[in-house]
């Protein structure tokens, strides 16, 4: 008799081992790990006083967070407040590429992202992150540009009928070498301008557009940043029908400095 036939199989703690499967995994017939669990996600503690505002309800727009000017120092804030108000952030990678530095032990080689992100109604934010993956560089670059988010002030080019679909002045934006200039263009127009200047305007909110750049508009973090900075220009003056005396609203700090001595 051979070593196996002398040794009875014991069925249940061959299964509760693992055996019998093609791959010698635990459970069922196929090996491998079974089913995996749903990931849960992880209740977001807030670590600032903006956080605290903003899950107490205390806080309850983006729009308050810029008026008072006040600093986002995390990710979670902006989609709380954008899920509270049913919009969803749409994301564009606009460039991955790879970085080498030079070291005593050799080469170190890791990836950096620029991403892109907007809501497509007046909200948009640029962010790039470097990481030794690609995933994980995507995964970083996505944060910072929801920490990086900025209103753009949308107008009309001539009589102002139904959305508005273009900037309210021209406009113009640097980052580097590169310069950009963008003048309104009226209904129907389109966007006036190079596939990664239409990509933005998409996430922007606007539809018509012309666009010049100068520079070396090749360095793609250069030229988008560029374009971010010349959309963060519209909310950087006040035009004629901002002269009105508009109502002095406390800061969220000053007004519930309370709850945030109790909540610390």
């Amino acid at each position: 008799m051979s070593a196996e036939e002398q040794q009875p199989v014991n069925v249940e703690q061959e299964e509760q081992r693992g055996g019998f499967g093609k791959r010698g995994g635990r459970g069922g017939a196929k090996g491998g790990r079974g089913p995996r669990r749903p990931r849960q996600e992880e209740e977001w503690k807030p670590l600032t006083n903006l956080g605290r505002l903003v899950v107490a309800g205390l806080v309850k727009s983006l729009e308050e967070i810029y008026f008072h000017a006040i600093p986002i120092k995390e990710s979670e804030i902006v989609d709380f407040l954008l899920k509270k108000e049913n919009i969803t952030l749409s994301e564009e990678c606009l460039k991955v590429k790879s970085v080498q530095k030079q070291t005593k032990a050799g080469q170190r080689t890791r990836m950096k992202c620029v991403i892109a992100i907007g809501d497509g109604k007046g909200h948009i934010g640029v962010g790039a992150k470097l990481a030794k993956e690609v995933q994980l560089s995507m995964k970083g670059a996505l944060i910072a540009a929801k920490l990086n988010l900025i209103p753009v002030r949308l107008g009309y080019w001539g009589n102002k009928i139904g959305q508005p679909h273009t900037i309210p002045t021209k406009i113009t934006g640097k980052r580097g070498s590169v310069r950009m200039r963008f003048i309104p263009a009226p209904r129907g127009t389109g966007i006036v301008g190079a596939p990664v200047t239409k990509k933005m305007m998409h996430l922007a909110g606007i539809s018509d557009i012309y666009s010049q750049s100068r520079g070396n508009a090749d360095t793609t973090e250069n030229y988008v940043g560029a374009i971010y900075d010349a959309l963060y220009n519209t909310t950087r003056y006040l035009s004629p029908d901002f002269w009105k005396n508009a109502v002095q609203v406390k800061n969220p700090y000053v007004e519930h400095f309370s709850t945030i001595v109790k909540q610390e």
